[in-house]
């Protein structure tokens, strides 16, 4: 595994209790109606879909979805986040399945899935492309990639942010890990989302469509679930 992995599955060990417990408050929120019309916006509306979803963490996207009736996988690097949306996905009794794996290298057939999903996830992996040209083969033709993100590793330090946004209760300690991992990704990638658009290209993806409005539709307001660095959706067919 990459020194860069393994601090990141490091990292977010470290925050699961944390992290587990703002989800299921913003899943409780309204948060979780708009991300699903944000879904909704890009899904094949009118049947059951296979989704994947990568970098699950403690669940989020994969529970939404599987509320709406569909047949759900969630993938994780790290092994406290897949046990956690296993833990939640039993106190709802939603029929999704978690599974520990690496986002780069998912062990699925070729075209097993209508649809991959993933939220603030691609930022974090040092070989983009290899990740983009896997997924590929993984979605049926036709199939939709939904990528939620944003240039974290060009985001602004931790101290200019505003009082009220999600790192709030995350330590010093914490945030200098997260600082020297965007320290460390950063010269391996170009600005995005224009370098996803090339990136996806070469993996095959056709119809790419980025919008940079889901920031402001999600975060509209500063509360405990706000992200400061702009986000970004970008969509592409199979």
């Amino acid at each position: 595994m990459d020194a860069v992995k393994r601090e990141m599955a490091g990292y977010w060990s470290k925050r699961v209790e944390g992290f587990s417990a703002l989800r299921q408050r913003e899943y409780d929120s309204e948060k979780r109606g708009l991300w699903r019309r944000e879904l909704e916006r890009y899904l094949p509306a009118g049947r059951r879909l296979d989704i994947l979803d990568i970098g699950t963490g403690t669940g989020f996207f994969a529970l939404l979805l599987a509320e709406q009736g569909h047949r759900v996988t969630g993938i994780d690097l790290t092994p406290g986040m897949v046990a956690e949306a296993k833990r939640l996905a039993g106190a709802l009794g939603a029929s999704a399945e978690f599974l520990v794996m690496d986002a780069e290298l998912p062990a699925f057939a070729p075209r097993s899935f209508d649809a991959i999903v993933t939220r603030k996830l691609t930022w974090t992996l040092p070989h983009i492309d290899r990740a983009y040209r896997r997924w590929h083969r993984l979605l049926k033709p036709g199939g939709v990639l939904v990528n939620f993100d944003g240039d974290y590793c060009r985001e602004d330090p931790a101290p200019s942010l505003p009082p009220c946004h999600a790192h709030k209760t995350v330590g010093a300690e914490l945030m200098g890990e997260y600082e020297r991992m965007k320290a460390a990704l950063r010269p391996m990638q170009r600005p995005r989302p224009q370098w996803d658009v090339e990136l996806l290209k070469r993996a095959g993806f056709r119809d790419i469509a980025v919008d940079t409005g889901v920031w402001r539709r999600i975060y509209g307001e500063i509360d405990e679930f706000y992200d400061p660095t702009p986000v970004f959706t970008i969509a592409a067919t199979a």
